[in-house]
């Protein structure tokens, strides 16, 4: 624009009229403000047949109609929705021309309709009569960002004068325009703040549910040495903000363990967000973990808020971090050592701060070996791992876990099962667990759902099972003590006393060495060199 060198050519009237614009420009809060600026304003200076105005689009590879006021003949016209709607390409040979100007250009539809390709909205104003465009440049921040468009039937209908008043005029208007934007993108940002909250009071009330329903697996059940370990290490990681890996079989209680850490953390009392890679397609895990922009595909009729996001400056639990495809974990790399998202078919990166908790019931170091996970990303998991012992690793505790479980079920059943006999006891000692807690926590409701009376006088262990606990070799009478001992001799007889490493007696076993070192030394087995 001009500027201020203009002003001295204008009558007072004209100055009057600007002074005027531009306190009703402080005011203005809506695109109807605006418009009424412009009927009002430009109107008084000259005639024309509509006015356009027409912005770039945040990848300034598109341009569109932002307002417009047109006669009634055009507002009727079937084809204004579409053309008013469409998103068109800046590289035109008319818009283009518009952004690289810095003063008013003229054009004429006449000419401009013999070239080979014709934008639409020319072809739309030329069908309507349209024989001239005026487009004055709206500029912000020293950038042009778009156009006021004045259009005439009549070639020549505006005079020098005129021009350079409305092109004042035009420079009040862009102030306007940014003034209302500013005003659209603080509604936007409350709304999407009124969406998020409303997100976080959905994944509360989930939240509480899963409270509700949490049962004796819990972290608190267990007094076994084995048990006693994860309380601390536990102990040790949940004051940090280091990313934790947790191995466990399934219904280890991994979830439990993550929810313990995070609790005693300093995002204790705000929400864990938790996502499991396992149970979402492939083609919605990234839109889950970052998010997505409205229409960046299929189906994405608005915009979502991923779950890296509803995590900031709490905790991420990210369960059956296996199961996460190849090129996706890169992207979770990404977002891990930048500490920054991208929503899909977003362009802004988003800062987060996020505690990062894994989770896998596979062996992460397999998995890097086949090619199905990457080991950089292992390496930044791994920092502070915890494995979570499977019950038929610590028997001990099945006990406390049946006494809690028949006292739960017997609540929600309206029955008083108080007891279980010792039959029934030793079956489940006997019993490997390949379903850990959550296995034995549906065995306790069943076995209350059938008992009569207030004994649980048997348990329906699965046959298969059972058949293979029946064709193990053991002497007429022997503690379950000696079990252990008596298996464990004859693994290390097998590995030649060999404990720990490759090809050792925990390897074989499939324990943490630490944990077969404490059974040993339990159970008064030395170690033994064959």
């Amino acid at each position: 624009m001009r500027g201020e060198n203009n002003y001295d050519h204008f009558s007072s009237k004209e100055k009057d009229m600007l002074l005027s614009l531009s306190r009703d420009i402080t005011s203005s809060r809506s695109k109807e403000a605006i418009l009424d600026l412009i009927k009002n304003k430009l109107g008084s200076v000259f005639q024309y047949n509509a006015v356009t105005v027409s912005l770039l689009h945040p990848n300034k590879i598109n341009h569109g109609a932002y307002l417009y006021t047109l006669p009634e003949e055009m507002m009727k016209h079937p084809d204004l929705p579409k053309r008013a709607a469409e998103k068109y390409v800046v590289d035109d040979g008319v818009y283009d021309v518009l952004l690289a100007s810095s003063v008013p250009v003229t054009y004429d539809l006449d000419e401009l309709m013999q070239r080979e390709k014709v934008p639409g909205y020319v072809d739309f104003f030329y069908k309507n009569g349209i024989r001239e465009m005026v487009a004055f440049p709206i500029r912000l921040d020293d950038e042009t960002v778009g156009g006021v468009w004045i259009h005439s039937k009549q070639k020549n209908a505006f005079t020098k004068t005129q021009l350079n008043f409305t092109e004042v005029i035009c420079s009040q208007i862009a102030i306007a325009i940014s003034h209302i934007r500013a005003y659209e993108k603080i509604e936007s940002q409350l709304a999407e703040i009124e969406k998020y909250k409303a997100t976080l009071e959905q994944e509360n009330v989930l939240l509480h549910q899963q409270i509700q329903n949490i049962s004796a697996h819990s972290f608190i059940i267990g007094s076994s040495e084995s048990w006693n370990n994860v309380f601390e290490l536990i102990a040790h990681v949940a004051a940090s903000d280091s990313t934790v890996l947790l191995y466990g079989e399934t219904g280890t209680g991994k979830e439990l363990v993550a929810r313990a850490i995070h609790e005693g953390s300093l995002c204790k009392g705000k929400q864990m967000i938790k996502v499991n890679c396992a149970t979402l397609p492939s083609s919605l895990i990234e839109s889950e973990l970052f998010g997505h922009e409205k229409g960046s595909f299929t189906g994405a009729t608005e915009k979502r808020i991923g779950k890296f996001e509803l995590a900031h400056n709490s905790t991420l639990m990210l369960d059956e971090i296996s199961e996460l495809p190849l090129e996706l974990q890169a992207k979770l790399l990404r977002a891990i050592q930048e500490k920054e998202i991208e929503r899909v078919g977003g362009n802004t990166l988003i800062k987060i701060n996020v505690r990062i908790i894994a989770a896998t019931n596979r062996n992460l170091q397999n998995e890097i070996d086949t090619g199905r996970f990457r080991m950089d990303l292992f390496y930044r998991l791994n920092v502070f791992p915890i494995n979570l012992p499977p019950l038929r690793e610590r028997k001990e505790d099945i006990p406390l876990f049946v006494a809690h479980f028949m006292k739960e079920f017997s609540a929600k059943c309206r029955k008083k099962v108080i007891n279980i006999s010792q039959k029934a006891l030793d079956q489940m000692m006997a019993y490997d667990w390949p379903g850990n807690v959550r296995q034995l926590e549906h065995l306790i409701e069943r076995a209350v759902l059938l008992t009569n009376g207030n004994t649980i006088k048997e348990v329906n262990l699965p046959i298969t099972e059972v058949k293979s606990i029946n064709k193990r070799q053991f002497k007429e009478v022997q503690t379950l003590d000696e079990v252990e001992r008596d298996y464990i001799l004859f693994v290390l007889k097998k590995t030649n006393g060999k404990v720990h490493g490759p090809g050792g007696a925990a390897e074989l076993l499939k324990i943490p060495s630490t944990t077969l070192a404490s059974k040993m030394k339990r159970l008064g087995i030395l170690k033994i060199h064959m």
